[in-house]
């Protein structure tokens, strides 16, 4: 059969209609895929370009190498930004992972009332940053908070103003980001608890294991790709850190005890008009993001093709 005949038979090729068919879901894409690409590497490049010149209040283009970036690490506002990103990266991320994990391990064990209890601990992640802020600041305020409360029932020497003291209010923001991302760590780590293959627990069982030794040996083991996952999230959450900050101590006070990166970009460029500064500092906070998420990407990639190479 020649191919004349076969294109007679069954026509010259796809029609229109299964053209349009097939490149819709392309078409659909299109204008977000250009704006996410516009949005992230177009902007980014611009906004290093900024960083390299010697704009103040407008753009202005002329280059001056990587003046701001050795400048900006002599900047004492800067060091303490870093220093105060990497102690809440490590306090915020470890402990709301501890807390997490030990509301799911409590709720996977068949609570009565379990929706209730999933609802209460879920709460404060339906709330954002910025409202957990001022409510946080305002039970942290002595005028009208915790310590307000106490000394009116009597204990007249209590305090409670951790926003107000230099070497405590980082902590505040600590304790009050955890308050907020715990209920998230929790609801994943109980979807991987509730994935444990039935198998694995009879088979630990029938061995004479204990409850503690099942989770230490078999699930916690099994849900480890969780750990990371959760834990890669809440470094973003962690290094983006503006609103909180702002709601719960005016964008990094008192003075500047509890200034993040991202206060210290905003306070460049909204409030100073410094852009040249501004972006060097977004620029820094980019590389902080992809420290994360490139080695998580690669760690993905390897493990899916790990996975598919063993069946």
């Amino acid at each position: 059969m020649t191919e004349a005949t076969i294109l007679a038979e069954h026509g010259s090729g796809p029609s229109l209609r299964e053209r349009l068919q097939h490149a819709m879901p392309f078409i659909v894409l299109a204008p977000s895929l250009l704006a996410s690409f516009i949005y992230v590497f177009v902007f980014t490049i611009w906004t290093f370009y900024i960083s390299l010149s010697d704009s103040s209040l407008l753009p202005t283009y002329h280059f001056v190498g990587f003046e701001h970036y050795v400048s900006i690490w002599a900047n004492k506002r800067w060091t303490i930004a870093y220093s105060n990103l990497l102690l809440y990266s490590v306090l915020y991320v470890s402990l709301a992972i501890l807390i997490g994990l030990g509301l799911a391990i409590a709720i996977d064990q068949r609570v009565r009332g379990e929706a209730i209890w999933r609802t209460i601990f879920l709460y404060p992640l339906a709330v954002s940053f910025a409202v957990t802020g001022t409510v946080w600041a305002w039970l942290y305020s002595p005028n009208a908070g915790i310590e307000f409360f106490v000394r009116s029932l009597g204990w007249t020497d209590f305090t409670f103003r951790l926003t107000t003291d230099r070497n405590l209010a980082i902590y505040a923001v600590i304790a009050t980001g955890i308050w907020q991302s715990s209920g998230f760590a929790m609801a994943l780590f109980l979807a991987g608890l509730r994935s444990v293959d039935p198998d694995l627990l009879k088979a630990a069982q029938i061995d004479g294991a204990g409850p503690f030794r099942t989770y230490r040996k078999v699930i916690i083991p099994t849900i480890a790709p969780i750990f990371i996952a959760v834990a890669v999230v809440l470094l973003q959450f962690a290094i983006r850190t503006f609103d909180l900050v702002a709601a719960l101590t005016n964008n990094g006070g008192p003075g500047i005890a509890t200034t993040f990166p991202a206060t210290y970009v905003y306070d460049l460029m909204f409030q100073r008009g410094q852009i040249a500064e501004g972006a060097t500092a977004a620029i820094l906070m980019l590389g902080a993001l992809a420290f994360v998420l490139v080695p998580y990407s690669l760690w993905l990639v390897w493990r899916r093709r790990r996975e598919s190479a063993h069946g």
